[in-house]
C-alpha cells in the first residue's frame, strides 16, 4: 500500500473522445439525479417522517453537496474516466482504486437490470400484449446500442431526458405553489395544521435514511466531465450549478406534497406527486406521472450503462480490470467496455422470466448501501489529497478540513442507525459482505504485486 498520495497520471494515454459539450454536462447534472425515487419512492420518507420530510430532504441534500463537492475538486484537479476510483488510489495506492472502482460497477450493473425491468412493467401496463421481457429486451438493446455510438448521441439522449424531468419538475411546482396560494383547488385542505413531527426527530432521520438513495446519480456528471473538450471548467461549472438547483426541486417539492395533502393521506404511498395533481384535479395525472417515470428510468438507463463503461475502461488503464476493456472504437467508445457492463442487464432479462418477484429486491438489497462506501471512500480520499492539490483548483472545498470530518461523521452515523432499524440491517449486512469481498481481492492483489 502506498503510504504518500501518487501526483503522477494514472491511467495511460490512451484517451477517450473530448466531445461531450457544456450543455451535456450541466444538463446531465441536473436530471441525472431526478429519477423514480423522487417521483415514487419520497413516499417513504412522507410516511416515517411526515411534514418532517421536508428537514429530511434537506439534510440529506446538504449532505450530497458536500461530498460532490469533494469530489468536484479532486476532478477538477486530476479530470478521470474513472473519477473518484482514480483518485482513491492516488491518495491511498491500487487496493483503493480497485475497491471503490468494483464497488461501485458492481451498483449500476444491477441497477441497469433493475430499471430496464421497472420501466418494462409499466409500459406493459400500456401494451398487455407485449411480454414485460420483450419489453426489458428492447431497452437494454436500444441503450447498449446508444452507448456503443459516439459519446455525443448518448450526451443529446440523456440532455433531452434530463430536459423533460425538470421541466416535470418545475410545472408540478409552479402547479403547486398556485394550489397553495388558493388559484387551484387543493389548497384549502390546511395540511400543515397540527404536529410537524409527528414522528419526533427520530422520523426525521428514518426520512433521512430514505431521502438518501433519491440524491444518488450525481456522480456520473465527474465521470463524464473527463469526455469534455475542458474538463476542467465543464467539471466546476456543473457541479457549481447543479447541487443547489437539485436541492431545491427536491426540498420544494416535499414543501408542496406536505403543504396540499396530510402526510396520512394513502395515495402518498403509491406517488406522492400523482396524489397532489389528483388533488389539484390535473386530468389524467396517474398516466402522465407514469410517463415521466419511465423517462426518469430510460434516462437512468442510458447513464448508468455510461458511467459503468466508463468505469470498467478506467480499470482496465489501472490494470485491475481485464486490458480488452481499453480498446475503442474510431469514435473513441469503449465498445467492449459497454458490452460488458451491459451483460447483466441482458443476464436480468433471464432473471425476470425465471423470479419476477424476487429477484431483483434481492440483488437491490446487496447493492442498496454502496453508494454511502463509496461516499466514505470519496471523503478519505480528498482529506488526504486537498494539500497536494494544485493552489489553481477550480473547484475548492468549504471549510476544509472541518466539514469534510463532519460529513464523513454524519455518513458513519447514519450506518449505525442503519444497523439499528430491521429493514435497512437486512440492506446494510449484504453490501458490507460485498465489499468486504472485494476488499479482499483488492489487498490480495496488492500484496502479489
Amino acid at each position: 500500500m502506498t503510504t504518500t498520495p501518487v501526483l503522477t497520471p494514472t491511467e495511460p494515454p490512451r484517451q477517450l473522445h473530448g466531445t461531450l459539450l457544456p450543455r451535456h454536462l450541466t444538463m446531465m447534472a441536473m436530471g441525472g439525479v431526478i429519477g423514480s425515487g423522487l417521483f415514487v419512492g419520497s413516499g417513504a420518507g412522507i410516511a416515517q417522517a411526515g411534514p418532517g420530510i421536508v428537514l429530511s430532504f434537506t439534510a440529506a441534500g446538504v449532505l450530497t453537496m458536500l461530498v460532490m463537492r469533494m469530489m468536484a475538486e479532486m476532478s477538477s484537479a486530476f479530470p478521470s474516466s474513472g473519477s473518484f476510483s482514480a483518485h482513491a488510489e492516488r491518495a491511498f495506492g491500487p487496493w483503493a482504486g480497485f475497491t471503490i472502482g468494483w464497488l461501485y460497477w458492481t451498483t449500476l450493473v444491477v441497477v441497469l437490470a433493475v430499471e430496464s425491468t421497472a420501466a418494462a412493467v409499466i409500459v406493459h401496463g400500456w401494451l398487455p400484449g407485449v411480454p414485460q421481457w420483450t419489453l426489458m429486451l428492447l431497452f437494454m438493446a436500444v441503450f447498449t446500442a446508444v452507448n456503443l455510438t459516439a459519446v455525443g448521441n448518448f450526451g443529446e439522449f440523456e440532455f433531452w431526458f434530463a430536459l423533460i424531468k425538470v421541466a416535470a419538475i418545475v410545472g408540478f411546482l409552479v402547479l403547486g405553489v398556485l394550489a397553495i396560494l388558493g388559484v387551484l383547488p387543493g389548497g384549502e385542505s390546511g395540511a400543515l395544521s397540527g404536529d410537524l413531527l409527528p414522528h419526533g426527530w427520530g422520523g426525521v432521520v428514518a426520512g433521512f435514511v430514505a431521502a438518501i438513495p433519491a440524491f444518488g446519480g450525481l456522480e456520473v456528471v465527474t465521470i463524464a466531465a473527463a469526455e469534455s473538450d475542458d474538463p476542467v471548467r465543464a467539471t466546476a461549472k456543473a457541479v457549481r450549478t447543479a447541487v443547489w438547483r437539485i436541492s431545491v426541486f427536491y426540498i420544494g417539492s416535499m414543501i408542496v406534497v406536505v403543504s396540499l395533502l396530510p402526510w396520512t393521506d394513502s395515495r402518498l404511498g403509491a406517488s406522492p406527486f400523482v396524489a397532489v395533481l389528483d388533488e389539484i384535479g390535473v386530468p389524467a395525472a396517474g398516466q402522465i406521472m407514469n410517463v415521466i417515470v419511465v423517462i426518469a428510468l430510460l434516462s437512468a438507463l442510458n447513464a448508468n450503462t455510461y458511467a459503468a463503461a466508463r468505469m470498467a475502461f478506467s480499470l482496465a488503464q489501472r490494470r485491475q480490470a481485464p486490458a480488452a476493456l481499453t480498446r475503442l472504437t474510431r469514435t473513441g467508445v469503449p465498445h467492449l467496455a459497454v458490452l460488458a457492463s451491459t451483460s447483466f442487464g441482458f443476464v436480468g432479462v433471464v432473471l425476470n422470466l425465471l423470479w419476477p418477484h424476487t429477484i431483483f429486491l434481492h440483488l437491490l438489497n446487496a447493492v442498496g448501501n454502496l453508494l454511502l462506501l463509496v461516499w466514505i471512500l470519496v471523503i478519505c480520499s480528498q482529506l488526504r489529497l486537498r494539500r497536494h492539490l494544485p493552489e489553481a483548483t477550480p473547484v475548492r472545498m468549504w471549510g476544509h478540513p472541518y466539514l469534510g470530518w463532519i460529513t464523513l461523521a454524519a455518513i458513519l452515523a447514519l450506518l449505525v442507525r442503519m444497523s439499528i432499524d430491521h429493514d435497512t440491517r437486512v440492506q446494510l449486512i449484504s453490501s458490507a459482505v460485498l465489499a468486504a469481498l472485494v476488499l479482499s481481492v483488492a489487498l490480495i492483489r496488492a500484496r502479489r504485486t
